[in-house]
C-alpha cells in the first residue's frame, strides 16, 4: 500500500476519462495531460486506462510499504527518494518504507506517477477519475489527503526500469502556439471577429482550473452579445463570454455551455496546454481538419511506440 505523507492541492486519482455519460450532464474528467498519463502508465507495463495519481503546480510525498515498480511522467517536481534524485519520464522501484517526495514544478505543470497494477479505486461508471464537483470517483471523490491510504492492482507487465526516448519528450515553454480548427461561422462571430482573435496574445490566469482556462489579455469587440442557446461542448473549444474575455473548456467542464465559440484547440495539442501554468504565454493558429487528424495519427503512434 502507499500511504500519502503530503499532498499540495488538486493532487487527484484519474484515468483516461468517463465517457458515454455527457448526455446526463456528467463530464468525461480524466487526466488534463493524457499524454503523459499514457506515458506514464506504459513505462510501468500498464494498460493506458489504469488509474494514476495526478499533481498539479507542485507535488506531495508518498511511503511505500513494499518494493514497487513506479514511474513519473510530465512536469518537472524535483523527485527524489531520500536524497536520490529521480528522472521524470522515466520507471524505477521504490524500495520497501522509501518515501517519494515531490517538490515544486520547474518545467510543466502537472505529474503524473504511476504504479504497476493501477492504482485500485472503485470503478464508478467505468472510470476511475476523481470528479470534485460531484464528489465522484476517485479517492472518495475528492483530492488526496495526509494519511489517506492508496492500494495496488494485480502487478502486471513489464518489471525493467527505463526511460522515454529523447524524441518522445515533449517541450514545456514559457511561450506556446496553439493550433486550432475555427468553428462554424456563426451571426455572434463574423470573420472579422474570428481574424482579429488568431492575431492576439494571451496569458493563463491564476484562476484557471480544471474547468476552464481563463485567458488574460486583449478583449474580443462583439457587436452583440455571445450569449446562445446552450449546447454540447467538446474539450478545448474556445468560448467567449459576453465580456469579451476568452476561455478554452478544460476536463471537468460542464457538457453543456451558452456561450460563442471561435474554435478548438485540437486534441494534439491538449498536453500541451495542460502543462501550461498560469502566467504562460499563449498564440493560436489556424489549420485545417486534415493536418489535425494527421498531428494526432503522429502523437500517437510516438506512444505506440513506447509500449
Amino acid at each position: 500500500m502507499i500511504t500519502v505523507l503530503k499532498a499540495e492541492p488538486f493532487t487527484s486519482i484519474q484515468d483516461q476519462g468517463r465517457f458515454g455519460y455527457q448526455a446526463w450532464g456528467l463530464p468525461v474528467s480524466g487526466a488534463m495531460d493524457r499524454y503523459a498519463c499514457t506515458a506514464a502508465n506504459f513505462l510501468v507495463g500498464n494498460e493506458k486506462e489504469q488509474a494514476v495519481v495526478e499533481m498539479t503546480g507542485s507535488g506531495g510525498s508518498f511511503k511505500f510499504d513494499q518494493k514497487t515498480f513506479v514511474s513519473i511522467c510530465g512536469a518537472d517536481m524535483q523527485a527524489r527518494i531520500d536524497e536520490r534524485k529521480i528522472e521524470t519520464w522515466s520507471s524505477f522501484f521504490v524500495p520497501a518504507g522509501g518515501v517519494l517526495h515531490f517538490g515544486k514544478a520547474l518545467k510543466g505543470y502537472r505529474t503524473y506517477l504511476a504504479v504497476q497494477g493501477g492504482i485500485d479505486v472503485p470503478l464508478v461508471m467505468g472510470s476511475r477519475s476523481t470528479y470534485t464537483r460531484a464528489a465522484l470517483g476517485g479517492f472518495e471523490g475528492r483530492c488526496l489527503l495526509p494519511g489517506d491510504v492508496l492500494y495496488m492492482g494485480k502487478p502486471t507487465g513489464r518489471k525493467d526500469a527505463q526511460m522515454i526516448s529523447r524524441e518522445a519528450l515533449p517541450l514545456y515553454e514559457e511561450a506556446i502556439s496553439l493550433r486550432v480548427l475555427r468553428a462554424m461561422p456563426t451571426a455572434v462571430f463574423g470573420k472579422t471577429i474570428a481574424t482579429d482573435f488568431f492575431a492576439e496574445k494571451y496569458t493563463i490566469a491564476e484562476d484557471s482550473d480544471r474547468v476552464s482556462y481563463v485567458l488574460n489579455g486583449p478583449e474580443i469587440s462583439l457587436s452583440e452579445q455571445t450569449d446562445i442557446i446552450s449546447m454540447a461542448v467538446p474539450q478545448g473549444a474556445i468560448q467567449i463570454t459576453s465580456s469579451g474575455r476568452p476561455s478554452i473548456v478544460a476536463s471537468d467542464h460542464g457538457t453543456i455551455r451558452g456561450f460563442g465559440r471561435i474554435g478548438y484547440v485540437i486534441q494534439a495539442d491538449l498536453p500541451k496546454l495542460a502543462q501550461a501554468s498560469p502566467g504562460t504565454r499563449l498564440s493560436f493558429t489556424e489549420i485545417t481538419e486534415t493536418d489535425a487528424v494527421a498531428i494526432w495519427r503522429e502523437q500517437r503512434e510516438t506512444l505506440i511506440a513506447l509500449v
